[in-house]
């Protein structure tokens, strides 16, 4: 256990290429979602007990319309490279998006990026690690570029059909965008 993202966790965490954001539906039959998140400049830590990270367009949205229906999310490291290592932020979740008071300072905290559709903030309820002696050990290649470019290449107005069309409701039928 852990009192917070201390520095040398956040530094840790910075290394780290690849998390995996995990949130389930509040209905004892909801759907269970885990989802691979990465990207260099996705993620960032506010403080001791706060992060965020940036949620781009893509074909589903469970994570924000689990974390809106009930708050609960965890996000998960796993050290691919050097020592094993595991590490877990389990938080309550808060889903900001354009038009909402705060987007601008939020967004802000990041560059900006095509098909940004929001930013997802935890604040810690419990930081743990634990060994990771399972987890392989693979060699970083480069970031995917194909989501930037398939955002890149639509307007504004393709990007809100697209979310209108394929955004609005969860697997589970609860709210999205």
């Amino acid at each position: 256990m852990h009192d917070g993202l201390d520095d040398a966790l956040v530094e840790w965490i910075g290394r780290q290429h690849l998390f995996f954001g995990a949130t389930a539906a509040s209905a004892v039959d909801g759907t269970v979602n885990l989802s691979p998140k990465g990207t260099d400049g996705t993620l960032v830590v506010i403080d001791r007990n706060r992060l965020a990270y940036l949620d781009l367009t893509g074909s589903g949205i469970e994570t924000v319309a689990h974390v809106r229906d009930n708050a609960r999310i965890t996000l998960m490291w796993c050290a691919f490279e050097g020592p094993p290592r595991i590490v877990r932020v389990h938080g309550a979740g808060r889903v900001v998006t354009p038009g909402d008071e705060d987007w601008d300072q939020m967004v802000g905290l990041f560059e900006s990026r095509p098909g940004q559709r929001a930013v997802i903030e935890i604040t810690a309820r419990r930081v743990s690690d634990s060994c990771g002696y399972s987890v392989p050990k693979m060699d970083f290649v480069a970031d995917r570029t194909r989501l930037d470019e398939w955002a890149a290449a639509r307007s504004e107005a393709e990007l809100a059909d697209y979310r209108a069309a394929k955004n609005s409701t969860s697997i589970d039928g609860l709210p999205g965008l």
